[in-house]
């Protein structure tokens, strides 16, 4: 490697991947801008059609209402639900030939059977919210609306087996909103302060590992990392740091990002029993968005209620990331409110000052609330709330999910979709795509390249490689060289050397290509080392 550029990869080293991607972008596009390949974000090409059909019908369906209100030019009244069940049924009939029109009617029949709700609530609730005419009252999440995404998180997330009790949810925009809030709100709570240890199972979502460090929290980062050669499951040893009672809380992403593995039943029970036993103190953060490409996902969430909050995007599994469709879900049973309330008396008193202008018991106020509350600098708490369209999106691919459980058609689509550029992936590269178990959701792929050349070509050929190039060399040279963009590995605390590939976001035909590029580059480092001098 010349010198130039090894000082320059240096340069980019500390970049978060999702940055680095860039520039690796502009090497590639540099050289063959429509020859580019760019497997480096996990943004989907796929769109879930059946939920999206039926909330463009349902729109004309609510102009409709809102005509029947008042209809002046180019202005409609705010919709009435009285009787609107009835009349959405009837507009279904009528609009048989659009593909929406059976999914809104068995849609109907679901939320009013199964679920149990007032059809003309639902229907009104559903008919407000897709107009966007009012803020979103409860500013929460609409209450219908809860009910139906509690439905399918109990079902997507917990197998159909939620504990019991009653989880609360606060509708986002996106995941990526839902872990900034709740950073601010364990901060602004006197729960994570400066100098407190975090747990983060590694690798992870990169901005888990650079939000920490920030001035704005200054925390102290625990690594409790996955084994590679254990499945990317967690060892004893990792686990039993969490022991610490300086660590204060956990943070993972379940299945993880970028190894795309579920934790085993072993492991989510070892961690329910300590938060039972020894550190009933412990807040969780599980962030479960790729859980939808594991059949029989169990959420730590469904195992270790009192203690977890969930995250989850409807963004990767549905294809509708613009959308910024989040879900933050907490128990009502908690210990966060508990560790609240036992806080000492001076922090509970800032903490009154703080919440008093919006409610007459902020010492009451619940910690979902209090994240809605601070979602809007607690002053703009009364305009707080996902945007109702957002929410009714939400509601339409909840319902999708829920209509599906029996034969699962639309899972096994993505889920086949994935396997499918997965093992094209392998082929590329000239192997046998490993013959995973039921944990891996394929979302991703992380290749250790320091493992695979020490497998290709010998551990003295590995040794040079490591000793002679840039972790992130391999990916640098792979823009530059092969025109592929994919993200480097050691930025979410992977293998140094290694990548991460997303099996989301390109033709299957692709991923043979990338995993050729590869192969040829490994062979164009083993013609460096036996070009060495003797």
């Amino acid at each position: 490697m010349q010198d130039g550029q090894r000082d320059e990869e240096k340069r980019y080293e500390s970049l978060s991947p999702f940055e680095l991607k860039n520039k690796l972008a502009d090497l590639a596009q540099t050289h063959h801008e429509k020859l580019m390949i760019n497997a480096g974000r996990g943004n989907p090409n796929w769109i879930a059609t059946t939920p999206r059909e039926g909330f463009f019908l349902f729109g004309q369906f609510a102009l409709r209402e809102a005509h029947r209100v008042m209809s002046r030019p180019g202005m409609a009244g705010s919709p009435d639900g009285a009787g609107s069940g009835a009349r959405l049924l009837s507009f279904c009939e009528s609009h048989g030939e659009h593909g929406g029109a059976q999914f809104l009617a068995d849609a109907y029949a679901y939320a009013t059977t199964a679920l149990g709700l007032n059809g003309d609530a639902f229907v009104g609730e559903m008919t407000d919210a897709i107009l966007g005419d009012h803020y979103p009252t409860p500013d929460r999440v609409l209450p219908l609306t809860e009910k139906i995404v509690r439905a399918y998180l109990a079902e997507t997330m917990f197998d159909g087996r939620p504990p019991a009790g009653t989880m609360d949810l606060f509708l986002v925009e996106g995941g990526t909103a839902a872990i900034s809030y709740l950073f601010n709100t364990l901060k602004e709570n006197g729960l994570l302060n400066p100098g407190d240890k975090l747990a983060i199972a590694t690798p992870i979502f990169s901005p888990y590992l650079e939000i920490p460090p920030l001035a704005d929290y200054e925390l102290v980062s625990v690594d409790v990392a996955m084994d590679e050669d254990a499945g990317w499951q967690f060892p004893d040893a990792e686990l039993a740091k969490l022991r610490d009672p300086a660590v204060k809380a956990f943070f993972l992403v379940n299945p993880s990002n970028p190894p795309s593995v579920s934790l085993t039943e072993a492991s989510l029970q070892v961690i329910a029993d300590l938060v039972r036993t020894e550190r009933k103190d412990l807040i969780i953060l599980t962030d479960d968005v790729y859980g939808t490409f594991v059949n029989g996902f169990r959420s730590l969430a469904a195992i270790a209620p009192r203690n977890t909050i969930l995250v989850y995007s409807f963004s990767k599994y549905f294809g509708c990331t613009g959308w910024r469709l989040g879900v933050i879900g907490l128990y009502q049973d908690n210990v966060i409110d508990e560790m609240i309330a036992a806080l000492p008396k001076d922090r509970r008193r800032g903490l009154h000052n703080r919440y008093v202008s919006i409610t007459t018991d902020p010492d009451g106020l619940k910690i979902i609330d209090r994240l809605v509350a601070d979602s809007r600098a607690v002053a703009l708490n009364h305009t707080a709330g996902l945007s109702t369209p957002q929410q009714a999106m939400m509601v339409f691919f909840s319902l999708a999910e829920l209509l599906d459980t029996e034969f699962h058609l639309y899972k096994k689509e993505a889920q086949g979709l994935v396997k499918e550029r997965y093992d094209a992936l392998y082929a590329g590269m000239g192997l046998k795509a490993p013959d995973l178990d039921a944990s891996y959701a394929r979302y991703y792929t992380t290749i250790d390249i320091h493992k695979l050349a020490a497998e290709r070509y010998g551990a003295e050929f590995d040794a040079w490689l490591r000793d002679s190039h840039e972790p992130i060399d391999f990916v640098w040279r792979l823009a530059q060289d092969k025109d592929v963009v994919l993200m480097d590995g050691g930025g979410f605390a992977g293998p140094n050397m290694s990548v991460r590939v997303s099996q989301a976001n390109l033709d299957t035909g692709e991923y043979v290509k990338i995993g050729k590029a590869i192969s040829e580059l490994l062979e164009d480092y083993k013609k460096e080392w036996d070009a060495r001098p003797a």
